[in-house]
């Protein structure tokens, strides 16, 4: 059996006995995160206005309420940003025993919107919908369009954009990205709201629907019919960019790789032929190694037009860690490559509809 995570002081993922496989002696261990460990949590959302450091933008927090339920966000308005400028909107999701706010402290990606004019959307998970804060991606009612926290994030996004009075959003450049319990939930949003997000980035995640069992995990093929035929009469080619670090001994490395050939499948059903890419065989390869960074190697994608599709990052040496990031935050590295510099570039390269 692949070890999808392994017993660890942090736990990005919830478990459950079917979709996280550990060592017997070990199972009880994820029935009590199951349950959830509130006062923890607690903890960490107590300390949101602290790790909010400050900012050339604004910092606002919100509440969600839909049909499928209520969530809590925070929204970061980039500096010098004027309404009726149309700019592009990045969703973030945390990782488990993590916050919005210690997300965006740890990535950096309000700095970033500083720069280069988008809007960040962080949509929290509270202690009392998940004691670890994790996002419930295992649920059947969180893998599919129209019902749970994806169609919570949905409406998250349907509401922002909507509000017009602060901001006016390129609908055609709307992207989520996360890590591990986020990126997979990441995953999910992109099967069942193709429509809405242009692309998707993942940081330590998993293919959809999440979890892994077998000694290959789950078939990547197989799963990505499964996230094809999640997209129902909504089906298009999903541009995905994909970061894994190869020390990583939470999230197992062999898991970006299945993330990758998973998005393969889906966007090669949802490309009517004309995307067949093979994993053995990127369109372009390269290994850096620049100053202050761990090296990696950056693999890419293309279509029978040329455009590139997908984007696969193997970090070396990295942990369970967005790397390029900031210590001011939980599971984030100093060290490069700067993910949030390297999503954002991906991203507005790939707006919605860009590819056919």
């Amino acid at each position: 059996m692949i070890r999808l995570f392994t017993a660890s002081k942090h736990w990005p993922f919830p478990g459950s006995a079917h979709t996280l496989f550990i060592r017997n002696k070990n199972r009880w261990l994820w029935r009590v995160l199951a349950c959830g460990i509130p006062l923890f949590a607690l903890v960490l959302l107590a300390l949101v206005p602290h790790l909010a450091y400050a900012k050339g933008g604004t910092w606002q927090s919100y509440t969600y309420d839909g049909a499928a339920g209520s969530r809590p966000y925070f929204v970061y308005t980039p500096a010098n940003y004027v309404p009726g400028t149309p700019i592009p909107l990045i969703v973030m999701l945390h990782g488990c025993m993590q916050t919005a706010a210690d997300f965006a402290a740890g990535t950096q990606m309000d700095q970033l919107a500083d720069a280069h004019q988008f809007l960040v959307v962080y949509p929290q998970q509270p202690a009392l919908n998940n004691g670890t804060t994790c996002w419930n991606w295992f649920l059947p009612a969180n893998q599919t369009r129209d019902s749970g926290e994806p169609a919570i994030i949905a409406g998250i996004v349907q509401t922002v954009a909507q509000d017009t009075t602060q901001w006016t959003i390129d609908s055609s450049r709307i992207y989520v990205a996360g890590i591990s319990a986020g990126a997979v939930m990441s995953v999910i949003l992109g099967a069942t709201y193709p429509d809405l997000f242009a692309a998707i980035g993942t940081v330590a995640g998993s293919e959809y629907p999440g979890g892994a069992s077998g000694s290959n995990g789950l078939d990547p093929q197989q799963q990505g019919t499964l996230a094809y035929q999640a997209m129902g009469s909504y089906a298009r080619v999903v541009p995905n960019i994909v970061f894994q670090g190869t020390a990583d001994t939470i999230v197992t490395p062999i898991n970006g790789d299945l993330v990758v050939q998973q998005w393969m499948q889906t966007d090669a059903l949802a490309s009517h032929n004309n995307y067949a890419a093979s994993f053995a065989n990127p369109s372009h390869s390269t290994t850096e190694n620049p100053p202050q960074s761990h090296s990696y190697t950056l693999k890419s994608w293309n279509d029978n037009n040329g455009q590139e599709v997908q984007e696969y990052w193997l970090i070396d040496g990295a942990g369970h860690a967005w790397t390029g990031g900031s210590l001011n935050g939980t599971f984030a590295d100093p060290q490069g490559p700067n993910i949030s510099q390297a999503l954002y570039s991906f991203f507005l390269s790939h707006p919605l509809n860009s590819i056919s």
